[in-house]
């Protein structure tokens, strides 16, 4: 029998800060951990999956870079994996020399095989289990989740129906734009972002492109500082950002320049620390990233929990010791 001794972590070639703390939380814990960049398959990784009267197998096989990552081998056998960190899973890196509709089946035969690689893995530690983190997902689903756990969540709207935005912002006044899906890939900046927007007149006016892909409208909360709260388990890290004076920045913090606005450590309020825990279990997440508003007031407004939200300028900047509480609960019964 072969002893379940790893954690399998799943994510992509770009990301590296946080992959390295959490690997080296669970080295300290005599834990060894096994990378996975699931864009790097298929064409870089090579999984394998046998079922039989006997029993079943199922194997990873990795360029020298994949592996585990205190070491060189490159093959992992299912059998040894006791958790898994499922970061991030990531379209597939394929050849754009492949015709669209060739293309696009791979993708599909592609995650079908790497969802099913991944099933015989339902008796582990996961964190977070796919399932939950892609109902998690659905934000509409989350903020209804919010208030019910006590959370203050903004006026929203998702359509893609400009006549509805329209007499939404007659409602509310001022109004943001944001997206449903998130498209971060790590602490760096993804190619393809929107970030939250405001909406003046001319954009109202000129709306004609949700035919193509619905968005999120929100009233514009008024804010003293933003808050990113790293939820692991009954835990809770928080930074605060206060971008305000950053001309770009001013209405999402990732905006701000170099030097205009930087994370200061946050003591969050125990309401709202509570409020954000029975929200993680309603979802059913071991971990989550919370952005909040906190008002001119003092009022805490919650936007979104994002299942594999970004943590690593919270450990980097503030020192919080997140990547240590997530091997934690990793290795938690």
């Amino acid at each position: 029998m072969t002893s379940a001794d790893t954690v399998l972590i799943l994510t992509h070639g770009a990301d590296h800060f946080v992959i390295e703390r959490v690997a080296e939380a669970l080295s300290e814990r005599g834990v060894r951990s096994a990378r996975f960049d699931t864009d790097r398959f298929p064409l870089e990784a090579r999984l394998a999956t046998r079922i039989g009267p006997d029993g079943d197998a199922h194997g990873l096989r990795a360029g020298s870079d994949q592996g585990e990552t205190a070491g060189d081998e490159a093959e992992l056998d299912l059998a040894r994996v006791r958790a898994v960190w499922a970061r991030k899973l990531w379209t597939p890196r394929l050849p754009d020399t492949l015709e669209p509709r060739v293309r696009e089946g791979c993708l599909r035969e592609s995650r079908a095989c790497l969802l099913g690689w991944l099933a015989a893995l339902d008796g582990v530690r996961w964190v977070n289990p796919l399932d939950a983190a892609t109902r998690a997902e659905n934000k509409p689903r989350q903020l209804r989740l919010a208030r019910a756990a006590g959370l203050r969540v903004p006026r929203t709207l998702v359509t893609n129906d400009p006549a509805e935005v329209r007499a939404f912002a007659g409602e509310v006044g001022e109004v943001v734009a944001k997206m449903l899906t998130p498209l971060s890939i790590s602490m760096e900046k993804a190619e393809m972002f929107v970030h939250t927007t405001r909406l003046g007149p001319a954009d109202l006016a000129a709306l004609d492109g949700l035919r193509f892909a619905p968005m999120v409208f929100q009233e514009l909360v008024p804010k003293a500082l933003e808050l990113r709260v790293a939820c692991v388990g009954a835990r809770t890290f928080t930074g605060a950002i206060d971008a305000r004076h950053s001309a770009e920045g001013g209405v999402d913090w990732r905006l701000a320049k170099p030097g205009e606005a930087r994370w200061t450590e946050h003591d969050l309020a125990a309401p709202v620390a509570a409020a954000l825990r029975r929200l993680l279990d309603a979802l059913g997440l071991v971990y989550g990233a919370a952005d909040l508003i906190v008002t001119p007031a003092g009022e805490h407004v919650f936007l979104e929990m994002n299942p594999g939200g970004e943590w690593g300028m919270l450990e980097r900047d503030l020192g919080l010791p997140i990547g240590a509480a997530i091997a934690t609960e990793l290795l938690s019964p």
